[in-house]
């Protein structure tokens, strides 16, 4: 199995993390269960004791229209196939132009801005524990229960690239700060805000060392200049406490913290009054 070493510092969004090795996938008979799956680390904070790393090699970044669907590598970037899409005039895929990541992250995670997710126009997924129609895929507000790695997935196929979907997209990032940042810290709660939750406890613009709640956001946990992650699980805890005693409402986080001691069933980012 190949390897690249990547600096998370310089790799990640919100730029935090050292040098570490990362196993490229090529394809699968390769040994894959032991590892995590990354993408371009836009929705990552990694930690200091990380666990095995693994990304798709640049076999899966493409883009290709076949039998009237949309196929598109798993390695493939969101600037690149909003591109695509906007030169050959395809629909549903304008709200990538504002949302950073590779398609098997998005897939992963179910990401999307509001209502428009990535699964709305899903057909379905090839992966290395076979083939899955979207029908036999859980999944909801950033969640699916993907548990092997995503190489391709195929969408159907709409003419009609809306400009003005475009501008509504970039509307609603208006207020995102230009700070690095992991993107959203907390999913929201139903019926709720997280960053509305994070401002009343009084967390909006807090800091701690160099990472912050942003002035322009509270839901993005941001990098000043020189943050680290013990400071940034910090911050994350701090918050996640005080929205419980305030409103009993318990933060769950949309970041993925890619640390041994903060990943699986036992970690102390998880809902303790639930375990």
């Amino acid at each position: 199995m190949k390897i690249q070493s990547i600096n998370f510092c310089k790799f990640s969004s919100i730029k935090i993390g050292g040098c570490l090795d990362v196993f490229l996938l090529e394809d699968c008979n390769q040994n894959y269960k032991d590892f995590y799956m990354i993408g371009s680390c836009n929705n990552i904070l990694m930690g200091t004791k990380p666990p095995h790393l693994l990304k798709l090699s640049k076999k899966y970044d493409y883009i290709k229209i076949e039998n009237n669907t949309l196929k598109i590598g798993g390695a493939t970037p969101s600037g690149k196939i909003a591109s695509f899409c906007k030169k050959h005039n395809i629909a549903n895929f304008e709200f990538l132009s504002h949302l950073p990541g590779t398609l098997g992250g998005l897939v992963y995670m179910n990401a999307g801005l509001r209502e428009y997710e990535i699964f709305n126009h899903l057909l379905f997924i090839t992966t290395c524990g076979g083939v899955f129609e979207k029908r036999e895929i859980a999944h909801g507000y950033r969640f699916t229960n993907i548990k092997t790695p995503i190489l391709e997935a195929t969408f159907t196929l709409e003419y009609g690239y809306d400009k003005e979907r475009l501008l509504m997209f970039k509307a609603m990032r208006h207020n995102q700060p230009s700070t690095p940042s992991a993107g959203s810290c907390f999913k929201n709660p139903k019926g709720d805000y997280a960053g509305r939750l994070i401002e009343a406890v009084g967390l909006k613009g807090y800091r701690v060392g160099d990472t912050e709640f942003s002035k322009e956001h509270a839901n993005f946990l941001t990098n000043v200049q020189n943050a680290t992650f013990d400071d940034a699980i910090h911050l994350i805890k701090e918050a996640q406490k005080r929205v419980y005693e305030k409103f009993g409402i318990w933060l769950e986080c949309e970041i993925a913290v890619l640390d041994t001691r903060y990943m699986g069933k036992d970690s102390p980012l998880l809902n303790p009054y639930e375990k």
